[in-house]
């Protein structure tokens, strides 16, 4: 493999162009491809319409330098030295992966592959996908054996939305090829061209097990966060509180750490890759509980989130029916614009259902995109989208939120303040009911 290595880059939605951008701007020669024109146009210009902190100026400096191009040509692999995949991997209900991407991303690297290329797997599968899909899509065409004449190993990314750009340059890298040399010729990359630590695994099974394990982990927490909200809310306990404390006492390696509940889970990671080891479980005859009861759990957070402002208007004198309803942030996290399986759909759909009239603010979110998935179009200034709303429910806290004066807004009298993920401190929660206003968060 050489110093200076060419790298392709196969799938350029939220992973592929936040890796492809990473390692142009580290110094090296990389090639998106992607079927979608439109992206590849922007790219090609220095622009993404991803919204992630920092991506913009690294895609930016990255394409002015030539360091990054983009382009729909796969032929492009045939001149690479590492070929990265990292297209989408979705799941359908029963939790069977929809491989469509993977199948026509492999299949068209095929066709190109030549021999001394390192193929590196980033797209989340289920365990043994590498090995009894990937390859043989991989070995068909081009009369090349995985191990043999290429290097393979599968590389799961792992990076969280809102800090992508810092965590591949800081986490380690989980590391699993078909061979001992790919595996050390894949952490060898890792580590020259991103400066991170490789966690080699003993096989790619075991590095895909890693990142389902992760996610299985953060969703089953989360649902426990959750139903521990419900819990203390029967005993009118701050359940915040409640976690402060719980984590403090030490456990294994480091602490207990139950997660923070909110109005539920979305993006394109912990809402699949549960039901994704639940199925391959299924398959090979193992049935297994978590998995299912924590995807259950988190999935039924918007319905309840809409509950608790129908009922909070119920105590308050309302009919849910005639009030109106202010939803500030649509995202499915924090500072980020991603409205990939959003649990604010679930919590909008609910309030229509019950007759409330919604409004929709959110300056992060692309409008068009949230007119399409909610059929509201979202107002374009935080007045108007609360003038007179029986309601203002805080669903994705983004940082334009932080300074909202709350005693300026033009609210009806006796608002409710509903907190799904603000996490707002005591002394906020405070000044909130001095303003006339009635605070409810989940599990507070």
């Amino acid at each position: 493999m050489p110093q200076d290595p060419a790298v392709v880059v196969i799938g350029l939605g939220y992973v592929g162009s936040c890796v492809a951008a990473t390692l142009a701007d580290r110094g090296l020669r990389v090639t998106g491809i992607d079927t979608d024109t439109r992206l590849v146009s922007e790219l090609s210009q220095g622009n993404t319409p991803l919204h992630e902190p920092g991506l913009q100026e690294v895609v930016a400096r990255a394409t002015t330098s030539g360091r990054l191009r983009a382009t729909t040509d796969v032929a492009a692999v045939a001149d690479a030295d590492i070929v990265i995949v990292a297209v989408g991997t979705p799941v359908r209900e029963d939790g069977t992966l929809v491989d469509d991407q993977l199948r026509s991303a492999c299949t068209a690297i095929g066709r190109h592959l030549r021999r001394g290329q390192l193929v590196l797997l980033k797209s989340t599968v289920p365990a043994g996908t590498t090995r009894s899909l990937v390859v043989p899509l991989l070995e068909r065409h081009g009369g090349v054996t995985a191990g043999t004449d290429f290097a393979l190993a599968f590389t799961p990314e792992r990076l969280a939305e809102g800090t992508a750009l810092a965590e591949l340059t800081s986490l380690p890298i989980v590391v699993g090829g078909i061979d001992e040399r790919s595996t050390q010729l894949a952490a060898d990359f890792w580590q020259r061209a991103l400066g991170v630590t490789a966690l080699r695994q003993a096989s790619l099974e075991a590095a895909e097990i890693v990142k389902l394990a992760d996610n299985w982990w953060i969703d089953l927490n989360i649902a426990l966060a959750n139903e521990l909200a419900k819990f203390c809310a029967l005993f009118d306990v701050d359940v915040l509180d409640v976690i402060t404390a719980a984590n403090s006492i030490p456990k294994g390696n480091g602490n207990v750490n139950i997660l923070l509940p909110s109005v539920g889970v979305g993006g394109s990671c912990l809402t699949k890759d549960p039901w994704m080891v639940w199925e391959s479980a299924r398959q090979h005859g193992l049935d297994i509980q978590t998995p299912r009861v924590g995807r259950e759990v988190n999935a039924g957070m918007p319905d309840h989130t809409a509950q608790l402002i129908i009922d909070e208007m119920a105590e308050l004198g309302r009919d849910p029916a005639a009030a109106t309803v202010a939803v500030l942030g649509l995202a499915f996290k924090n500072n980020t614009s991603d409205l990939r399986a959003t649990p604010v759909l679930g919590v909008v759909n609910a309030l229509v259902k019950a007759g409330a009239r919604v409004r929709l603010y959110d300056p992060v979110v692309d409008p068009g995109q949230a007119d399409e998935m909610f059929g509201i179009r979202p107002t374009t200034n935080l007045h108007d989208a609360v003038r007179g709303a029986d309601c203002v429910a805080v669903l994705a806290m983004h940082r334009q939120f932080d300074d909202i004066d709350f005693a300026d807004l033009p609210v009806a009298d006796s608002c409710l303040l509903l907190d799904g993920r603000a996490y707002y401190p005591k002394e906020k929660i405070v000044m909130l009911r001095e303003l006339g206003y009635r605070y409810r968060g989940i599990g507070r």
